[in-house]
């Protein structure tokens, strides 16, 4: 499956949705990824061209820290198509944090092609999970790091932000 990118000047939660609607829950600017190359029950592949426009560049480029919120994001790709196999849509998650994530690069430059590899190391009943990922442009590796995340395991969100205090808790 691919995804062609917005053009300029058009928003993305406008007619015709993003592709990656159906993958992920992100919208608007915040959607950052183009497509799912490949996804199976442990693994994804996402791929992302690096805008010269996006949310986030700087004069230099996409600065690498966003690389955690691209591995991020294909983690909750990978998320979506285990909900979509269920008949569902892809829920919110949390990303809780990160380990030993290492950039080669300062800057992801724009027009650069990039592959975003999730691996589940671990996802637990309880909504807990550990993903070891990566970021590779032509066959070598720009950034590496492990998430861990949390998807509520009713999809409710509950506990969340957004969610706000239950009922007998103020």
């Amino acid at each position: 499956m691919t995804a062609a990118r917005t053009p300029p000047g058009e928003q993305r939660d406008s007619w015709p949705p993003h592709a990656m609607d159906a993958w992920v829950p992100h919208r608007g600017a915040m959607n950052l990824l183009d497509s799912v190359a490949q996804c199976d029950e442990l693994a994804i592949e996402a791929r992302v061209r690096v805008p010269a426009d996006g949310l986030f560049m700087d004069a230099d480029g996409m600065p690498a820290w966003v690389g955690i919120e691209y591995m991020a994001q294909a983690v909750a790709a990978w998320s979506g198509a285990r909900t979509r196999v269920g008949g569902g849509s892809p829920r919110i998650g949390y990303l809780l944090g990160s380990r030993r994530y290492e950039a080669a690069v300062p800057f992801f430059e724009a027009g650069a092609e990039l592959q975003v590899f999730a691996q589940c190391e671990l996802m637990g009943d309880n909504g807990l999970g550990m993903f070891e990922c990566r970021i590779e442009r032509d066959g070598r590796v720009l950034a590496s790091g492990r998430l861990s995340v949390f998807e509520p395991p009713d999809g409710s969100g509950e506990g969340s932000p957004q969610s706000g205090p239950r009922e007998g808790q103020e």
